[in-house]
């Protein structure tokens, strides 16, 4: 069993998108949870179902053109980098690395974080393409990303 978490504000624009995904993506391997801007929350949950696979899905400034996609690496991500949620996910991915076989970081540029607004052309197409990534079984060609232009999920 596969267990992604969507993070994020869902009133934030491309924010929302962790949470959007979470709720929308269906797929008999895959166990989706909103996290929204607690995941720090789901870690007795992702403790219990012991996942081969755990996606941690959030918008992250990478300084890349919207809509692109990325692994983040956890050591570069540090808890000043964090304008929605109270910790750092690259701790929460070394506090969870005996809860699942594979801990995968997924950052996606957002276009805007604006309170009120909504998710962007890019994002969505985006969430569409890792839907459709996912469905299939494989993680999309991600790149590694070794550092944050100025934060993951940047108000």
């Amino acid at each position: 069993m596969n267990l992604l978490l969507g993070i994020g504000n869902p009133r934030h624009g491309d924010d929302a998108l962790g949470p959007v995904f979470a709720r929308a993506f269906r797929h008999p391997n895959w166990q989706c949870v909103n996290a929204a801007t607690a995941p720090e929350n789901f870690t007795g949950l992702i403790r219990r179902l012991r996942p081969d696979l755990l996606i941690l899905l959030d918008a992250a400034d990478m300084g890349l053109p919207p809509g692109s996609l990325r692994r983040l690496n956890p050591q570069d991500i540090l808890p000043a980098d964090f304008g929605t949620h109270a910790g750092s996910l690259g701790h929460l991915a070394d506090f969870l690395s005996n809860a699942a076989r594979q801990i995968v970081i997924v950052g996606i540029q957002p276009a805007s974080t604006a309170p009120g607004t909504r998710l962007s052309p890019a994002v969505r197409a985006t969430l569409k393409s890792l839907g459709q990534a996912l469905a299939q079984g494989r993680l999309p060609d991600l790149g590694l990303t070794s550092g944050l232009a100025s934060g993951v999920d940047s108000p």
